[in-house]
């Protein structure tokens, strides 16, 4: 599974799936990480944590531990 703190900074992906059944992954679905949607990784923080996202014409920042929850596909 390829998940979204595998990608590249300014690589557009399609969410897939958002995995598991509890408040983190309930948020990220509230959030716009829906199946279907594209994202583009917009950057990182230096040591890599947090995320940098573009989704739905706004800027989400999210921990990689929460974006190893969202299997990508391409774009």
């Amino acid at each position: 599974m390829v998940s979204l703190d595998d990608i590249p900074v300014g690589t557009t992906v399609r969410v897939q799936d958002v995995h598991g059944a509890d408040p983190v992954s309930l948020r990220l679905l509230e959030m716009g990480l829906t199946p279907g949607i594209e994202i583009r990784l917009v950057g990182r923080a230096p040591f890599g944590d947090p995320l940098e996202l573009e989704v739905r014409g706004y800027r989400l920042s999210i921990r990689r531990q929460e974006a190893a929850r969202v299997s990508i596909g391409d774009r």
